[in-house]
């Protein structure tokens, strides 16, 4: 039930937390949390990502908009 509730999936989410540690217990509002700051990251991410296509005068964003977003400061 609450993992309907953002856009990834808190399974997702736990593999990535496992990565840290296979063997240590994760919980679930530990996953919860994780999935609120990559959605918001990634929410700046895209908006900026856009922000640059637009720049280049593209209707489409491309990888390199991606990248050149992750390293700028997005705020």
């Amino acid at each position: 039930m609450g993992d309907c509730m953002g856009i990834l999936a808190l399974a997702a989410m736990e593999k990535l937390l496992r990565k840290g540690d296979p063997a240590i217990r994760i919980s679930d509002p530990a996953k919860e949390e994780l999935r609120i700051l990559l959605e918001e990251h990634g929410e700046k991410l895209a908006k900026t990502a856009a922000r640059y296509a637009a720049h280049a005068g593209r209707k489409t964003i491309k990888s390199d908009d991606v990248k050149l977003a992750a390293k700028s400061k997005l705020e």
